[in-house]
């Protein structure tokens, strides 16, 4: 199988225009993400797809691979199988362009299920350690069947503890995917469904429709770039200084 990772980079952002080029330590953003996808052991091409051309050119700029998809995709996923109906691949790995720390292990991990699980759709999950966290919608949470199997995602609370045990775990969606390029273009053809509606969470679309997502366990924890304000976050992470 051929394992290839793409990083969506939409230039338009309501919060952060230009968010892919932004500058953290000197070095735009993508490229730090781009660098530590290629750290992956098991990746065999990494893509950033983009549909600007200053983003296309600062990645072909720093000796990275990027393809022009079109303006009006919806979603990460919609701009992934725009690249994956282009190229030769089997797998496609979603890593998120606005996260400058994410894990090559935790894509590793994400491969290393897929060799086992060439049916399902992978993903991450973390469990959740801050306790306001846990009621956040802006949190995404995830329960899973005893053979790691998505059940639910919500914005809610779930599951919620209503016994009041106090070794209940709730786990923290992380928003990495892979895809068989089978069904990645299944799924961009499918239409919203009614609980991705009410939660605006597309994975709920494969789902209601009876595709099976595997979900691993990691320890890594997400930081994304959403506000420039966030820019100073991940800049004192990778000096150290928290």
């Amino acid at each position: 199988m051929k394992f290839i990772a793409v990083i969506p980079a939409r230039y338009g952002s309501s919060r952060f225009p230009g968010k892919p080029l932004a500058l953290i330590q000197g070095k735009p953003m993508i490229q730090h993400v781009f660098e530590r996808a290629k750290e992956s052991k098991l990746i065999d091409e990494v893509i950033v797809a983009t549909d600007h051309e200053d983003i296309f050119n600062t990645v072909e700029g720093f000796g990275g691979r990027a393809v022009m998809t079109r303006t009006d995709h919806e979603t990460g996923s919609d701009r992934i199988q725009e690249v994956a109906s282009k190229i030769e691949g089997d797998f496609f790995v979603n890593i998120q362009g606005d996260e400058p720390l994410i894990k090559p292990e935790l894509i590793d991990q994400l491969i290393s299920s897929a060799k086992e699980s060439a049916d399902a759709v992978i993903t991450a999950k973390v469990e959740i350690k801050e306790v306001n966290d846990k009621a956040d919608p802006n949190v995404v949470k995830v329960v899973t069947d005893n053979r790691g199997n998505a059940l639910y995602f919500s914005r809610s609370q779930v599951p919620y503890n209503r016994s009041g045990l106090q070794t209940a775990k709730t786990f923290k969606h992380l928003g990495i995917y892979g895809y068989p390029k089978d069904i990645l273009a299944e799924f961009v053809n499918l239409p919203a469904s009614s609980l991705e509606e009410l939660e605006m969470l597309e994975q709920l679309r494969l789902l209601e429709n009876g595709y099976k997502i595997k979900v691993v366990e990691t320890t890594y924890e997400a930081v994304g770039v959403d506000t420039p304000e966030d820019i100073a976050k991940v800049e004192r992470i990778l000096g150290g200084q928290a």
